[in-house]
């Protein structure tokens, strides 16, 4: 369903029963909300499910960049005030990770717990050069250029070898970001500086990453584990950065042990 939130146009989805604890999900730079398919499938018999594109990602509109945080989170608050609700678990991967904490820190009154996968609180040593380069790259040659380097960080090697559809799918999210939304959002990525901060965040928190992960290494996992109190941190091997897609059993079932206990 296409709402109009925050002054922008944005693709949500709500399944799951009235009056049950609701669960937002945010997805990772270049997916849109089908990237949540298996986990959505999973809880939406027990729980209320909201997804959402981000700006400039699949169904939902772009506008003109630089994106931050702080722009990102009234999303997600918007998105949530358009249906009506006060408060929820949070579930965000990469980019959708770094909008949980920044959400968390800005409107805790809103957030029951948090799931961070695949994410970071501060750039890694020598990742502040990547970034300007693939905005550059976007901008001038689209994103067609950047798919085969996105899958190859996404994906241990050969993960996908009887998984065509899965590689298709994800391969056609990436096709389908619009370079506005994709430059806006790397913008916001590369001025990360949550590290300071997020020991402010109360609620209970499950930090999720793939040992093979290159992007947002496990060391950034560690890093937010430490900075908040009482996170639990879970790595998982043979995986690297597209947990919900690529190991969905582990991945869901971390996830709804999580949500179980955080009340």
């Amino acid at each position: 369903m296409i709402i109009t939130a925050n002054g922008n146009q944005f693709d949500t989805r709500l399944e799951g029963p009235e009056g049950a604890p609701v669960v937002i999900m945010s997805h990772s730079l270049c997916c849109d909300l089908g990237a949540w398919d298996e986990l959505a499938e999973d809880l939406k018999k027990e729980y209320r499910v909201l997804r959402y594109s981000l700006r400039g990602h699949g169904k939902s509109a772009a506008t003109p960049g630089p994106y931050d945080f702080a722009l990102l989170a009234a999303d997600m608050t918007a998105i949530q005030e358009h249906y009506g609700i006060t408060e929820s678990h949070i579930v965000g991967l990469s980019i959708g990770g770094m909008i949980a904490q920044e959400f968390a820190l800005r409107y805790p009154d809103r957030v029951k717990s948090l799931v961070i996968s695949s994410s970071m609180c501060a750039l890694p040593d020598g990742a502040a050069a990547l970034w300007p380069e693939r905005i550059r790259l976007a901008a001038e040659e689209g994103l067609a250029a950047t798919v085969d380097a996105s899958m190859s960080r996404w994906f241990v090697e050969g993960s996908l070898k009887d998984r065509p559809e899965i590689e298709a799918r994800i391969r056609k999210m990436i096709l389908e970001t619009s370079v506005e939304g994709y430059v806006g959002c790397c913008h916001a990525i590369a001025g990360i500086d949550l590290k300071d901060r997020i020991p402010a965040i109360k609620v209970p928190t499950l930090v999720i990453v793939g040992r093979e992960d290159m992007g947002t290494p496990v060391s950034s996992s560690e890093l937010i584990h430490r900075q908040i109190e009482g996170s639990r941190l879970v790595v998982v091997d043979n995986a690297a950065h597209q947990l919900a897609v690529d190991k969905p059993g582990i991945f869901n079932a971390e996830v709804c042990k999580h949500l179980a206990t955080a009340v």
